[in-house]
């Protein structure tokens, strides 16, 4: 009986695969497209800003793909097993809109088209995704919608690996030439290839224009031949014909590779002057070429002006899903109860129950084992015990993964031959890396994580500053954090990257000091479902500074005293003997990371001076920002003369320091030594901190002593 209904659920699904659309009027695909095209010329025209060609050119690719093939339900837009539809191209948003609007998403009306790209309206310039549902993932930056895609299809491939047929669906994404001249292009379709993600479509809009104008100014490569090397199905076909764009998609559905349909297209179809040129790539037609373009399309009708029967028959294409969606509702009702609900559990991305005792019980065994260790290595300890326990984590690195420390016991590789596994092999791909895992995120399903040098999220950073953007929980394990890497020099030091990370909003960068510390940002990273976060990670051992277990997580605020002064040594209690003055310390000592350990030890010189001072790690800057005054207050204290400690430029410091507080760290780019040499060389040492904090003009004023400043 259960085979017999499992037969009758794939072929209701390969039915679904392809239908031919009969609406009641006889609506022809031609004038289906047109009513894309008309919407794109009005919405950028209205709004006087916009990109009208790529709508009006693909109008035609995206109407035979959403009557025909597109598995989906605007009424249950967040079906977990609709397919899905990244517009790469973000730039033609108007496309997806009217996508939207046409085919019957509730939050998707003619209004918020007639509001395209102004203040409020869901119709941004390029899709954002929350603003809309049907909008999966935020497009613009070019090639990032496309690499979004391959996270998608892999986790895709991922799921049914764990679930079976609940899990059956395809990713379609409409790129254009500038998604494929962007280098992470390259990046993504090469480990689509590798992994065999079959059901992957990519629509290309091969108009062979660009903003500058004619694509051969700049490109002259083959590029189907550019997919087949990679190891897909490549078609090629006239993306105006509606047979050919159906049997390459219904032909695509088929293969066993990933594939490419190159449609051959005229950008601005219609338009009598502008089409096939850049003229109506970035700027509305205006009013005559629109007149014009209303002429030659036959679309004898008024602005936003839909009639009723193409409207309809849009509609009906939309609800021709609805029957499907019940069918996969029968069918996921019907499955095992155990499976349903791990199932549901991954979807609403909820953390699985025991994870935070588990960690706890490790918490433990560091406070006794007083780990002396890097904390990139804390981390491989402290993912042991997560990926034991949190099944949807899914690791990676590019080609670091034994300098990353990101891979565990408990996780076997990800290839063409084992969609069960969780962990990537991501080569040395870090622009797709990130891309890649905001598309896993995005999917559902799954918490991606993934490693590389900190240095090189330079080549991570547009798709880090997207899964800030989506609020996406992505994680970002970069190790070799500082000067302390060493012999590698200068090109693998990072030195801007810390302060470059923290100027981006709704991002969470951790630095966390000693194993202790990394586990704590483990599991803050993890608990954190609408911010990605980077784990800052050393590459050389640093002592336990933690002494004792604290069930209470001290890194949740982002900042904490790690280590108080003692208060006999302040000098308020030795300025005038009496016991009711309430202690003062001298000095703060702020540091993150590796340099905690030499602001601890800075104030062991500083106790022995009769200077009072205490220790705050600080080991995530966001969190800290988002605690009381009160408590900032409490911990950096008032009145102190204020010293940060960080192997890294000082920018931005001064919001916790002031303008008479000391940096110690670097000012120039590093160079090849070992780490000892360097943080000597550099001045990032306890002596140099003490020697910085005795030569205070502000210590020396307030003390009523003349310290030497000699060590």
């Amino acid at each position: 009986m259960a085979e017999a209904k499992l037969k009758s659920f794939i072929s209701m699904q390969q039915t679904m695969r392809h239908t031919d659309p009969k609406s009641a009027a006889n609506v022809s695909l031609k004038d289906m497209a047109n009513a894309i095209r008309a919407l794109a010329m009005d919405a950028v025209e209205r709004a006087n800003s916009g990109h009208p060609g790529m709508p009006m050119g693909m109008a035609d690719v995206a109407t035979v793909l959403f009557t025909q093939y597109l598995k989906f339900d605007p009424k249950h837009p967040n079906w977990p097993d609709r397919d899905r539809f990244i517009l790469s191209a973000g730039h033609g948003s108007m496309l997806q809109y009217a996508l939207l609007y046409l085919t019957g998403y509730e939050d998707m009306t003619l209004d918020d088209l007639k509001h395209f790209r102004q203040w409020g309206s869901k119709t941004a310039g390029h899709p954002e995704y929350g603003h809309a549902t049907g909008i999966e993932t935020t497009t613009g930056p070019l090639g990032q919608g496309l690499a979004n895609a391959v996270g998608m299809a892999l986790a895709e491939r991922m799921l049914a690996a764990r679930f079976g047929e609940t899990v059956d669906h395809y990713t379609y994404t409409i790129a254009g030439d500038g998604c494929l001249m962007e280098g992470i292009s390259q990046e993504a379709i090469s480990l689509a290839g590798h992994l065999k993600l079959n059901k992957l479509i990519v629509l290309w809009d091969d108009n062979k224009i660009s903003i500058d104008g004619p694509t051969s100014l700049t490109v002259s490569e083959d590029t189907p031949m550019r997919f087949k090397s990679a190891g897909w199905n490549v078609q090629s076909i006239d993306g105006h014909n509606a047979e050919a764009i159906g049997k390459a998609i219904a032909a695509a559905q088929k293969s066993d590779k990933p594939s490419l349909i190159a449609c051959r297209t005229k950008i601005g179809f219609g338009a009598p002057t502008k089409e096939n040129s850049e003229k109506c790539h970035g700027s509305p037609l205006g009013k005559a070429e629109i007149e014009g373009a209303r002429q030659k399309l036959g679309w004898a009708h008024g602005d936003f002006d839909i009639p009723s029967a193409i409207l309809n028959a849009w509609r009906e294409a939309g609800a021709r899903g609805g029957k499907t969606y019940l069918e996969w509702t029968k069918y996921y009702n019907a499955a095992n109860v155990t499976k349903r609900e791990e199932f549901e559990r991954l979807l609403r991305r909820e953390l699985p129950s025991g994870w935070t005792e588990a960690l706890d019980n490790f918490k433990k065994k560091l406070a006794e084992a007083q780990p002396n260790e890097a904390t990139r290595k804390s981390s491989e300890n402290t993912l042991n015990i997560l990926t034991g326990v949190i099944p949807e984590l899914i690791g990676g690195s590019a080609d670091l993964t034994g300098s990353n420390n990101t891979k565990t016991s408990h996780q076997s590789p990800v290839s063409s031959e084992n969609y069960k596994g969780s962990y990537i092999y991501y080569g040395v791909r870090e622009h797709a890396m990130g891309a890649v895992m905001n598309g896993l995120a995005l999917h559902g399903g799954f918490i991606p994580y993934g490693g590389t040098f900190l240095v090189f999220t330079d080549y991570c950073r547009p798709a880090i500053r997207l899964s800030a953007l989506m609020q996406q929980r992505v994680i970002y394990v970069m190790t070799h954090d500082s000067i302390g890497l060493g012999e590698d020099g200068p090109t693998h030091q990072p030195v801007e990257h810390l302060a470059s990370l923290r100027a981006i909003p709704n991002l969470q960068v951790f630095r966390p000091a000693d194993a202790t510390e990394t586990l704590e940002c483990w599991a803050l990273a993890l608990a954190s479902q609408n911010a990605p976060s980077i784990l800052s990670l050393s590459r050389q051992n640093l002592p336990s500074l933690r002494k004792e277990y604290t069930k209470e997580n001290l890194c949740a605020r982002g900042g904490y005293v790690l280590s108080p002064s003692s208060s006999g040594l302040t000098r308020g209690s030795r300025a005038d003997g009496d016991p009711s003055v309430k202690p003062k310390d001298d000095v703060t000592l702020i540091a993150t990371g590796s340099e905690v350990m030499i602001a601890i030890e800075a104030q062991k010189l500083l106790a022995n001076k009769g200077i009072a001072a205490r220790v705050v790690s600080l080991p995530c800057w966001e969190l800290f920002e988002l605690q009381p005054q009160s408590y900032r207050d409490e911990v950096l204290g008032k009145n102190t003369l204020k010293v940060a400690i960080e192997a890294a430029g000082g920018f931005g410091w001064e919001r916790y320091i002031g303008t008479d507080g000391i940096f110690i760290g670097m000012h120039s780019f590093g160079a090849s030594a070992p780490a000892k040499d360097l943080y000597k060389h550099f001045g990032i040492t306890a002596e140099d901190t003490v020697k910085a904090v005795m030569n205070h003009p502000a210590l020396v004023a307030g003390s009523g002593t003349k310290h030497t400043g000699k060590l």
